[in-house]
């Protein structure tokens, strides 16, 4: 008998090597995708996730006041970058599978969990891709510390699905797409084209991350009856700690299907 896809996302949360979990992060997207095109979906199943991933001994998790701060106009920021990098990018995985597992008791339609699995399996691309340019550049992931709050998100909206979509995906990707293009020319000017290369397939995939959760959210809020944009505003300030910081990337947060009047309001707090 088949594992459901709970399952399958649960043995990705508890798998701690970051090559090891991706590796079947994208077995498991291929399984399930292969079970949608033959018109017999694996079942959905119940399974419980665990409150937080498993992760390797390193890197070191630390307060994000703590983490070193690198420039990186040098060969040491830019792989100091490159790791915070494929930090992002492991949490993502994590973050998505979480998504597919955690909110069984709300009832969604199979096309939320083609998008989620489909998003889980691009960031576990990202990952990788990331721990190549690293490996290339003479050090690998884990090599330096990290931002130990990546996963607050993901504990505080743990019993909203609708807190989830509104942070994780609208808030900190939709932040993905501000940030993506200074780092590309970062590595432009350093004459980078292995991590030109990734980077610019990151920001092209997390376009529809963003519009996947926009999406979602959208569609519990029509069930609902509700009014998606003030709703979202009241999540992001229940749950997100501090202002949205311009400069947004307007033009790729509208593709996304973000309005402005999704996060102008959030850049300060009343």
């Amino acid at each position: 008998m088949s594992p459901s896809l709970r399952d399958m996302a649960v043995a990705v949360l508890t798998t701690a090597d970051g090559r090891a979990k991706t590796a079947l992060s994208r077995q498991h997207a291929a399984s399930w995708f292969a079970a949608r095109k033959a018109g017999t979906p694996l079942p959905l199943g119940m399974a419980t996730p665990p409150d937080f991933p498993a992760r390797p001994e390193k890197p070191e998790l630390l307060d994000p006041r703590d983490v070193p701060k690198r420039k990186p106009g040098s060969p040491e920021g830019r792989i100091a970058l490159l790791h915070a990098i494929a930090h992002i990018e492991l949490n993502a995985v994590d973050l998505h599978w979480d998504m597919v597992a955690r909110f069984h008791k709300t009832d969604m339609p199979l096309g939320f969990f083609d998008d989620w699995v489909k998003a889980a399996d691009e960031e576990s691309n990202h990952f990788n891709l990331i721990c190549d340019c690293l490996e290339t550049n003479g050090s690998y992931y884990g090599a330096l510390p990290a931002h130990a709050g990546m996963w607050r998100a993901a504990e505080d909206t743990a019993e909203d699905i609708l807190g989830r979509l509104a942070v994780v995906p609208m808030v900190l990707e939709a932040r993905g797409l501000d940030v993506t293009p200074g780092m590309i020319e970062i590595f432009k000017r350093a004459k980078d084209t292995q991590a030109v290369a990734a980077l610019e397939v990151i920001y092209a995939e997390e376009v529809g991350h963003v519009a996947y959760g926009a999406k979602w959210f959208n569609f519990l809020c029509g069930r609902d009856n509700l009014d998606p944009q003030p709703v979202f505003l009241d999540l992001v300030r229940r749950y997100f700690h501090s202002p949205l910081r311009p400069p947004f990337n307007e033009e790729k947060r509208a593709q996304a299907g973000l309005p402005p009047d999704f996060y102008w309001p959030l850049t300060e707090f009343a």
